[in-house]
């Protein structure tokens, strides 16, 4: 956070946004939640970001500041680090990441975007967090803290690859501690349509402050709902960022018309006995006793604040763009997925669905690319995903031996299909090897030749209704042997 200056005013987002849904507690670490009754949640829930990857990200920021100079002022060594360690971390994750030369920040530097794929372009939400520091001092809180929690919040989503509304963008910008200039200069770059398409930007600066206060930028506002909504959630009862006002990036969008808030924890503001009493604390002391100072390294950091800002910056963004409520989708598989049936018998396999997302529905099971006469058939003939339906192939004695792919396919909502491998033995033109097959209504007489269960009979007298192979068979069959 830059420092305050004077007569500074904060504009306050009038437009209207809208789409926000009801908050959704989360558990802290180390808090158990009962569990849920009944069938599979039908949304998509946000994460429970992990402080301690958090906590590994401001680690780096921490070894960059130290191995050069102690700081990680914008473009300084151990800034170009910070912004080529966030840079490569969402690469591999699948974003779309550029560099912004900001030619008119104080210290020319690089402001990083990060787009995550997906989402209406024309509603665009931005979150952003200023990478620099000052030169006193590491700059882990101010501003390693609000960095890392929107860097890991940003690897969650890649990791979940939701179902989007909005496009998400993540920012890091640079000079900030220089007034504003990195975000000011971006801001300043996009045409009005770009501008409109931006539908709201949140704004993260000292998020883990030792004695944490709880502040929320334009509390009232629409746009703020969510983040306000997940701290009450919490029973913080978070109050307005009277401190920042002003003093940090979301100020920039702000002067463009563009809806902002954003989380805090407080700077070099004292805490007064009411917050201490409902928050905990140290009334009279700084939020951030080493806020702009040599101090503020890891051991300046709050774990508790930066995971309830990481969580909220999470809820945020599942509330804001994600779809909780994805289109009903399900699974099919075949066990076993392939069977050998002799001309003349059958077999059966078990057709399995499981419900992937959304809620269960109604499939119906099809099959295509069995030879010709084979009959596969499913009991139930319509299940709910979830649910297992028994296939029966019958295989007429006349069918023509060889392997076959049949495809079984589950309709509902979409479909799904598998691969049964058939193989027929015993069969052919008219019976095995084009031997014609036994049958119970033909009459027989000396050296016929017949195929019954995989074998060549040969008639040795005058029958009818005789099975080759029966007990006392071998009185009108004599056995040639399998085909």
């Amino acid at each position: 956070m830059k420092h305050r200056t004077l007569g500074a005013a904060v504009a306050l987002a009038a437009l209207a946004w809208t789409g926000v849904l009801a908050p959704a507690a989360q558990a802290e670490p180390g808090v158990a939640t009962p569990a849920a009754a009944g069938p599979a949640t039908t949304t998509l829930a946000p994460p429970n970001v992990d402080v301690a990857a958090v906590q590994a990200h401001l680690t780096q920021f921490n070894g960059f500041a130290t191995a050069n100079g102690g700081h990680r002022r914008a473009g300084s060594a151990g800034y170009t680090q910070s912004l080529a360690y966030v840079k490569g971390k969402l690469q591999a994750a699948g974003y779309t990441v550029t560099e912004q030369r900001c030619t008119s920040c104080t210290y020319v530097s690089n402001n990083l975007i990060a787009d995550w794929p997906g989402g209406d372009a024309n509603q665009t939400v931005v979150f952003g967090a200023h990478l620099d520091g000052v030169s006193a001092g590491p700059g882990i809180n101010d501003n390693g803290s609000g960095s890392a929690v929107l860097l890991e919040n940003a690897l969650q989503l890649a990791a979940r690859n939701p179902s989007m509304t909005k496009h998400v963008r993540f920012a890091w910008w640079t000079d900030e501690e220089q007034g504003l200039n990195g975000s000011r200069f971006y801001v300043g770059q996009l045409t009005s349509a770009q501008r409109t398409a931006i539908k709201a930007y949140y704004n993260f600066d000292m998020v883990g402050s030792r004695n944490a206060g709880y502040f929320v930028n334009n509390i009232s506002t629409a746009a703020a709902a969510p983040l306000r909504e997940y701290w009450t959630s919490l029973g913080l009862a978070p109050e307005e960022n009277v401190e920042g006002a002003g003093r940090s990036d979301d100020y920039s969008f702000q002067q463009a018309g563009i809806p902002s808030s954003g989380y805090a924890t407080g700077a070099s503001a004292r805490k007064t006995s009411a917050q201490a009493a409902k928050w905990g604390g140290t009334a009279g002391a700084a939020y951030d006793p080493c806020y702009h100072a040599r101090c503020d390294t890891t051991g300046n950091i709050n774990p508790t604040a930066l995971d309830r800002a990481a969580d909220g910056v999470a809820h945020t963004i599942w509330k804001q763009a994600v779809n909780e409520s994805p289109a009903n989708d399900f699974s099919l598989s075949l066990s076993p997925s392939s069977g050998s049936v002799a001309a003349g018998g059958s077999t059966t396999f078990t057709v399995a669905t499981s419900t992937t997302a959304g809620s269960p529905q109604t499939v119906t099971l099809s099959a295509t690319g069995a030879p010709s006469g084979v009959a596969v058939t499913f009991d139930p003939g319509t299940v709910q995903s979830g649910s297992s339906s028994t296939a029966t192939v019958s295989v007429p004695a006349s069918a023509a031996s060889g392997t076959y792919a049949v495809t079984v396919t589950g309709t509902g909502t979409t479909a799904r299909s598998a691969t049964y491998t058939l193989t027929v033995t015993g069969g052919g033109p008219g019976g095995c090897d084009g031997v014609p097959a036994w049958s119970a209504s033909a009459s027989y007489a000396p050296d016929d030749v017949v195929s019954h269960n995989n074998h060549k009979w040969k008639s040795t007298w005058y029958s009818s209704g005789a099975e080759p192979g029966a007990p006392g068979s071998w009185a009108v069959w004599q056995d040639q042997g399998t085909c």
